[in-house]
C-alpha cells in the first residue's frame, strides 16, 4: 500500500498547514568580494540547473545542522542579544580539516527563541559577525519538529526502540511528520539564500535534516551535497516499520556522499535501499557506490574524532590542575572507575551500576578499594522514559552504597549537575578505567577523550607530579553497541545486557598488569591522535569532491513529485527516442534491420502473463510483412515458447537462448550455434545449482537446451544476492576448463556456452544482409538488460565497417533511464509499444488492421 506521505510535501510549508510566518526579507549573500554584497533576490531558483554565476572567489563550505555552534544570551543592561562561539561544538572543530582559505557558512537554529521583531537584526548580526544563517523556526513548529518527530519517533527508532504500546514510545503521528518536512523546507530556503551553486559544497549533519537534500536537489540538480549521520542506522527489520521510510531513504539518496560512523550502520542503510527501493550497491576501488537513476551515491565509513588541541588546552588550565589535586586527595588509595553519560534510556547507566554491584559481590577484596564516579550530563529530552531512567539510577546507586558502603566510603558517586569541561578532564586524567556501557549509541567520544587525557600534557604531568617519560596507561570497557567500539581494538568489549560479563571485564581492567595497560593505551592513542576531527572532516570533503567530479559531464533532469523527487543523470549524448525523428528516418530508408528483446521490452518484466498481447502480435506482424524490413526477436527464452507465442508472425526471425538457436522465418529450420555443440558441462552445473536452490528458499532453476539459469527474484533480497555471489564464484571455479561462461544478471545466475551472445546474433543478421546485396540503411535495436548491451555494442561496431557502401541510421535504444551503450532510451514497455505502433503506421498506407494510433513523444534532441 502506498504511503499517504507520497503527497506533494514540497509545498507543505507554503500552505496554511502549520501557519509558518514568512521570513521578513531575503538574507543578503555572504560577502565574497570586498565591497560587494549581492542579494539572493536576483538569483531565482529553478527546477533545473541554476544559472547563478560563479563568484570565482575562495572555496566555501556551507555546514547545515539543527543547531548553530553558538551561545546566546541577553545583555542585562542593553537587553540586546549577545552571541559567542560554542567552543565545544563539533561543527566548529571540523573547520580544522579545511584549508585556511576556505570560507565556512553555518545554517541552523539558535538555542533560544528570538522575537519576530528582532529576527532581521539578529540575522544580519550573525551573518556579519559569525557567518551564521539562523532559521528561526516558529516555536510551535520547533516543538513538533524537534521534541516531536525527531525525539519521539526518529531517535527511539534509530536506537532500536519500537512503540509496541503507548507506555513504550509514541505511535507515528502524521502531524509531527508534516512539521518535520516543513522545518526541513525552511532550512532549504535558508541555504538557497546564501549558496553559490557552482562553487559551494553543502554538508548536512544528522537525522534532523534527512529530507533536506530532496528540497535542495529539486532546486539545484547539480548541487554538491554531503550528509553525515551521527546516530546509528537501524537494521532493515526495524527501519521498515517507519511509515515514511521511502521518503527518508530517497531524501538521503539525493546526496552525493552519505557518511556513517561504522560499517554496520552503512550496511543497514544499504540493506534498506535494497529491500525497499530495489537498489544494489557495488564496491569500486575501495569505494562503495549506489547507482540511483544514473547518479552514483557514494557511501563513506569513518568515525568522527576529537579535537586534540581543545582537549590538551583544557588539561593545561590551572583550574584543571587544582581540581586534579582535589580529586587525588578525595580518592587517595582507591582505584577510580569513570562513567560519563547523558541521562537517557540508551546509555545503560543502571546496567553499569548493576555490574559494579556484581563486581563488589563477587570480589569482596575490592570493597573499599574501588569507586565508580558516574557523571550524569543533563538529559536532552524530558519524556517519561527519562524520568524513569533517572529514578532507577538513583535507587540502584542508593542500594549499592547502603550494602557495600560505610561512613567513609561510597562505592558509587553520582554527579548529577552541570560539570565544567575542566572538571571532566580532571576525572579523565585520574581514572584507572573508563566504562561506556550504552545499549545503543551512534558514536560516543567519551573513550577518545579519556585516552587523550590519560596521555596528559606537560601541565598535567606537573599537577600529577610525574615525569614526562613516565609510562602512560589507560583501560577501556566499552559496549559493543556503540560506534567507537570497532576502532578501539585494545578495549575490553562487552554486551551491556550481560551483567556478569561486564563485572568480570571491570575486574580484568583494574587488575591487568601495568605493562599490558601501557601497550593498549599506546595503540589507542596512536589511532585517536591521528584520526582526530580534522582528519575526519578533511577525509569527508575530499570524498565529497571526488563524488561530485562528473556533475557537469552529464545531462540532468528531475522527475517525481514531492519527496519522491530525484534527479536522472546520464550521458550528454543519451536522450529520449522521439517518435517523429525515428519515423522520418524509417520512411526514407528501404533496407531496415529491427532487433527486439522480449522480456522487459515487449512484455513487462514484472508481468505474470508472459505471452504477447494480440496488439503486440498485430504490430510485429505488420512490420514483418513489409518486404523492406528484417525483424528479429532476440531473447534468452527457449525456442519452444517463443515459436509458439509468435507463430502468427510467419516472416519473423527468432534468436532463442541468446542466439544459440536462430530461425530466419517460420518456414525455415532452426540453426544451432556450432560453438556450443559440447554441452557436457551441464552435468557439472546442475547439481551445483540444485544445492543452492535447496539452500535458498524462493529460488528456482530454469533449464534451457543450451544452458541453466538460477533465479532468486523471490528469495530474501540480501540472502539471495549473497548466494548469487557465492554461486557465481563456485561455478566459475568448477567450470574453469569447460567451454561455458557464467553470467550474473538481475536476480539470476546463468551458465551458457562460450561464444553465444545477442551481439553475435546482430552481427550474423547484418552480415547476411550485406552479403545478400541488401546492406542496411536503417538499424534499430531495443532491449532492457545487460545482455542487450552486447547487441548495442555489436551494432555500433558492425555498421562502422568501412566496407558498407552507406552508413546506416542507427537507433540503439534501452528501456529505462539508466547508463547504457545505447544512445536513446524509452521509459517502459508501454513506450516501446507506442514506438512500434508509429513504425507500423508508417509501414502501411491505410492502417485498417490497427486501432487508431495517437502518438505523442517529446523530443529532447
Amino acid at each position: 500500500m502506498a504511503s499517504r506521505s507520497c503527497a506533494n510535501f514540497l509545498h507543505l510549508a507554503s500552505g496554511n498547514l502549520l501557519d509558518i510566518p514568512q521570513t521578513p526579507r531575503g538574507l543578503p549573500r555572504v560577502m565574497t568580494v570586498p565591497g560587494i554584497i549581492s542579494d539572493m533576490d536576483s538569483c531565482s531558483s529553478n527546477d533545473g540547473d541554476s544559472d547563478v554565476a560563479s563568484s570565482g572567489c575562495r572555496e566555501r563550505k556551507i555546514i547545515v545542522a539543527n543547531m548553530l555552534p553558538l551561545h546566546a544570551k541577553r545583555d542585562g543592561e542593553t537587553s540586546k542579544w549577545r552571541f559567542s562561539w560554542d567552543e565545544d561544538s563539533l561543527l566548529l572543530h571540523l573547520k580544522d580539516g579545511f584549508s585556511p582559505e576556505t570560507e565556512v557558512v553555518y545554517v541552523g537554529s539558535l538555542k533560544v527563541d528570538i522575537d519576530v521583531n528582532e529576527q532581521e537584526e539578529v540575522a544580519q548580526k550573525l551573518l556579519e559577525d559569525f557567518n551564521c544563517v539562523p532559521t528561526f523556526l516558529p516555536h510551535d513548529l520547533q516543538k513538533k519538529f524537534y521534541l516531536g518527530f525527531c525525539k519521539q519517533h526518529l531517535w527511539p527508532l534509530f536506537h532500536y526502540m519500537l512503540p509496541m504500546c503507548p507506555d513504550h514510545g509514541d505511535r507515528f503521528d502524521r502531524i509531527l511528520w508534516q512539521a518535520y518536512v516543513s522545518a526541513n523546507k525552511i532550512f532549504a530556503d535558508k541555504v538557497m539564500e546564501v549558496i553559490n551553486p557552482d562553487d559551494d559544497y553543502v554538508w548536512i549533519h544528522d537525522y534532523h535534516l534527512m529530507v533536506l537534500p530532496t528540497f535542495l536537489r529539486k532546486h539545484l540538480n547539480r548541487i554538491k551535497l554531503g550528509f553525515f549521520l551521527h546516530s546509528p542506522f537501524p537494521s532493515s527489520e526495524i527501519y521498515r516499520t517507519l511509515p515514511v521510510r521511502d521518503e527518508i531513504l530517497r531524501g538521503l539518496l539525493n546526496c552525493d556522499l552519505i557518511g556513517f560512523h561504522t560499517f554496520d550502520y552503512a550496511r543497514h542503510f544499504l540493506s534498506c535501499c535494497s529491500r525497499m527501493l530495489g537498489l544494489d550497491y557495488e564496491s569500486k576501488r575501495g569505494h562503495i557506490g549506489l547507482d540511483y537513476f544514473g547518479r552514483t551515491v557514494f557511501i563513506k565509513i569513518l568515525p568522527v574524532g576529537v579535537h586534540m588541541g581543545r582537549l590538551e588546552s583544557v588539561l593545561n588550565l590551572s583550574s584543571t590542575a587544582a581540581r586534579v589535586k582535589e580529586i587525588q586527595k578525595q580518592f587517595e588509595g582507591k582505584k577510580l572507575i569513570l562513567g560519563i553519560d547523558d541521562m537517557d534510556i540508551f546509555k545503560g547507566i543502571s546496567l553499569k551500576l548493576l555490574a559494579v554491584e556484581q563486581l563488589l559481590q563477587q570480589h569482596p577484596d575490592l570493597q573499599g578499594k574501588i569507586v565508580l564516579v558516574q557523571i550524569v550530563n543533563p538529559a536532552r529530552g524530558f519524556g517519561k522514559d527519562v524520568q524513569e531512567a533517572k529514578k532507577e539510577t538513583y535507587m540502584t546507586a542508593k542500594k549499592i552504597n547502603e550494602v557495600y558502603g560505610s561512613p567513609n566510603y561510597q562505592p558509587v558517586i553520582l554527579i548529577d549537575r552541570p560539570v565544567p569541561r575542566y572538571e571532566k578532564s580532571a576525572y579523565y586524567a585520574l581514572a584507572e578505567c573508563c566504562i561506556v556501557n550504552a545499549v545503543r549509541d551512534g558514536m560516543n567520544l567519551v573513550p577518545y577523550k579519556y585516552i587523550v587525557c590519560r596521555q596528559g600534557t606537560a601541565g598535567m604531568d606537573e599537577a600529577l607530579g610525574v615525569k614526562p617519560e613516565y609510562p602512560r596507561t589507560s583501560m577501556l570497557v566499552v559496549s559493543e553497541f556503540i560506534g567507537c567500539s570497532p576502532s578501539l581494538s585494545g578495549a575490553i568489549r562487552v554486551n551491556p545486557w550481560d551483567i556478569d560479563a561486564v563485572a568480570e571485564a571491570l575486574n580484568t581492567a583494574i587488575t591487568m598488569p601495568e605493562s599490558e595497560k601501557q601497550l593498549r593505551h599506546e595503540k589507542h592513542y596512536r589511532y585517536v591522535s591521528t584520526h582526530d576531527v580534522a582528519y575526519w572532516a578533511r577525509s569527508f570533503v575530499m570524498d565529497l569532491d571526488r563524488a561530485c567530479q562528473d556533475h557537469y559531464s552529464k545531462r540532468c533532469w528531475g522527475i517525481g513529485l514531492g519527496l519522491s523527487f530525484r534527479v536522472v543523470s546520464l550521458s550528454p549524448s543519451f536522450r529520449r527516442l522521439a517518435i517523429d525523428h525515428i519515423c522520418s528516418a524509417y520512411r526514407r530508408t528501404n533496407r531496415r534491420a529491427i532487433f527486439l528483446d522480449y522480456d522487459g521490452t515487449l512484455v513487462p518484466e514484472a508481468s505474470i502473463i508472459k505471452t504477447p498481447s494480440s496488439e503486440v502480435i498485430s504490430i510485429i506482424k505488420t512490420l514483418c510483412d513489409d518486404p523492406k524490413n528484417t525483424v528479429f526477436i532476440v531473447s534468452g527464452r527457449g525456442r519452444a515458447s517463443l515459436s509458439d507465442w509468435l507463430a502468427p508472425c510467419e516472416k519473423l526471425g527468432i534468436a532463442a537462448e541468446h542466439g544459440y538457436f536462430i530461425r530466419w522465418s517460420k518456414d525455415s529450420e532452426w540453426e544451432t550455434s556450432p560453438v556450443g555443440a559440447d554441452l557436457e558441462w551441464k552435468k557439472i552445473v546442475e547439481p551445483v545449482m540444485s544445492l543452492y536452490r535447496e539452500a535458498t528458499d524462493g529460488s528456482s532453476i530454469e533449464t534451457k537446451e543450451s544452458g541453466l539459469v538460477w533465479h532468486h527474484q523471490d528469495a530474501d533480497p540480501d540472502f539471495g544476492s549473497c548466494q548469487a555471489k557465492e554461486l557465481l564464484d563456485h561455478l566459475e571455479s568448477v567450470l574453469a576448463n569447460e567451454p561455458a561462461v557464467v553470467h550474473r544478471g538481475q536476480h539470476i545466475v546463468e551458465v551458457k556456452p562460450q561464444g553465444v551472445s545477442k551481439g553475435l546474433v546482430a552481427e550474423k543478421v547484418l552480415s547476411r544482409m550485406v552479403n545478400g546485396g541488401k546492406s542496411p540503411d536503417f538499424v534499430m535495436c531495443v532491449g532492457d538488460d545487460k545482455s542487450d548491451e552486447d547487441m548495442f555494442q555489436s551494432i555500433l561496431t558492425s555498421v562502422s565497417n568501412p566496407s558498407l557502401p552507406v552508413a546506416p541510421e542507427i537507433f540503439a535504444c534501452t528501456v529505462g533511464r539508466k547508463p547504457s551503450k545505447a544512445r536513446y532510451y524509452l521509459d517502459d514497455t508501454a513506450d516501446v509499444l507506442k514506438l512500434l505502433k508509429g513504425l507500423a503506421t508508417a509501414t502501411i498506407s491505410k492502417p485498417r488492421c490497427l486501432p487508431e494510433i495517437k502518438v505523442s513523444f517529446e523530443s529532447n534532441a
